[in-house]
């Protein structure tokens, strides 16, 4: 293989691999193991994961591959398939704030899928998954954010790349058959912005997921591929106007892992600084039904990714700003929730968005917003947000980030399984493998 971006970042993945992982670098790829896993179960009675299941029963591809939050085994292309579609289902997943991937689902579904067949120890699987989010990181830095604004869902087209990482460091691959996985892998890449408000959306980083570990496979089998994909002659000039300087940089410095975020809500995450603009404006604004008019200024990619007026469900009320605005309004509150099928369609929450107009203000930060309620009698509320909760000024804490997850696999899983799943997270490092966490992110299965 010529010297190329892709020989460069290769090699420097294999360096970064038979190295520790720093301790920065440990803790962030454990919170957001943590946080994953958590999306992952708390997703996993919901109708999209079933209709995965029962296609996958159908084809027969049962297997040994657990599924968090679920009694079901599958083959491993299902089983990546079905959890990374669980883990961004909610839009409540990891978030990398300067690209907007969420880098967590794809890499998870691809290490569980490999690890009853290559029974990697707990350091090994960390050090996988932290691989595998730095890699599709590493590839979002250098083609945003063009490569966003022209439609792409950037979690699914470089989230193939993290899953193939994370694949084939599990299956052993040296730096020139790390190089064919990528170029196999680019083959596939997936996923547009047309699919927000869908079940479609969170099946990008499922697919990934699948296409990774199939592109490891082959590529440890022999199969060759274009030598440089990520490249000027490869798929990323396609996707945008790639920076190069940002795949050959040294992996022994900060990583774009420990700028991942945590999302305190359920939704586009562009929105959240809104909600907390909303539900800080809610006991404030007392008789809803006094409301006559509510402006919220923002950042413009608010009506441009959410700009949704009037939901018809709770996925694509995902993606409205209005939405999200009316609920913290009304409920004080924002969680799943305030985002179910149900919620979207009632009367006070109809009413609500209909009166809320936004306003995109180019002089806005992304995680700032101001809400201002007018009332009928009254004095106008206004609550201005200059960081939201989540956001890099204001990431969640070790206990918020606890009481996010408990919050979502107790009902699956039943009280104490959060504090199960980040025991057996925290000590992967010294884990003989990983059947500790397959045993606290599963439902008790009676004998």
């Amino acid at each position: 293989m010529p010297f190329a971006p892709t020989q460069v970042f290769c090699t420097n993945v294999r360096k970064a691999a038979d190295a520790p992982l720093p301790d920065a670098v440990s803790r962030a790829a454990r919170r957001s193991l943590f946080n994953v896993l958590g999306t992952a179960i708390g997703a996993a009675r919901t109708e999209a994961v079933a209709a995965l299941i029962a296609t996958a029963e159908e084809l027969g591809a049962t297997g040994a591959v657990p599924v968090p939050g679920r009694r079901e085994s599958l083959d491993p292309e299902w089983a990546a398939i079905v959890t990374g579609t669980a883990a961004h289902l909610d839009d409540f997943d990891d978030t990398h704030l300067a690209t907007v991937i969420h880098p967590g689902a794809a890499v998870l579904a691809a290490v569980l899928a490999l690890a009853p067949e290559t029974r990697p120890d707990g350091s090994a699987v960390l050090t996988a998954f932290a691989l595998g989010c730095e890699a599709q990181l590493r590839i979002g830095v250098a083609i945003s954010p063009s490569h966003y604004d022209r439609g792409w869902h950037i979690t699914g087209t470089c989230g193939v790349f993290g899953a193939a990482v994370a694949a084939g460091y599990l299956l052993g691959l040296d730096a020139e058959r790390l190089g064919h996985a990528l170029g196999i892998a680019s083959t596939g890449t997936l996923g547009h912005r047309e699919a927000f408000g869908s079940m479609t959306k969170p099946l990008h980083p499922g697919k990934a997921a699948a296409v990774g570990v199939s592109a490891a496979r082959l590529a440890a089998a022999g199969l060759t591929a274009p030598e440089d994909p990520l490249g000027p002659g490869g798929v990323l000039p396609v996707f945008s106007e790639p920076v190069y300087d940002e795949l050959q940089r040294g992996w022994d410095a900060t990583w774009e892992l420990e700028y991942n975020a945590f999302k305190p809500y359920p939704c586009g995450i562009v929105a959240h600084p809104a909600i907390d603009a909303a539900v800080g404006a809610s006991p404030a604004v007392g008789d809803p039904g006094a409301i006559t008019a509510v402006e919220l200024t923002c950042h413009p990619l608010v009506p441009e990714l959410m700009g949704r007026l009037q939901p018809a469900d709770g996925l694509q009320a995902r993606f409205s700003a209005r939405h999200a605005a009316a609920v913290g309004l009304l409920d004080g509150e924002v969680g799943l929730r305030q985002f179910s099928d149900e919620r979207a369609v009632e009367a006070d929450v109809t009413r609500l968005r209909a009166l809320i107009q936004l306003v995109p203000s180019p002089d806005c930060p992304r995680d700032s917003a101001t809400i201002r309620v007018a009332r009928a009698g009254a004095e106008p509320v206004v609550v201005h947000v200059e960081h939201a909760r989540g956001s890099a000024d204001r990431p969640l804490t070790d206990d918020e980030l606890f009481t996010k997850v408990d919050r979502l696999v107790e009902p699956v899983l039943g009280a104490g399984a959060a504090r199960k799943i980040l025991a057996a997270v925290d000590g992967l490092a010294g884990a003989p493998g990983l059947d500790a966490v397959i045993e606290a992110v599963r439902p008790e299965v009676a004998k």
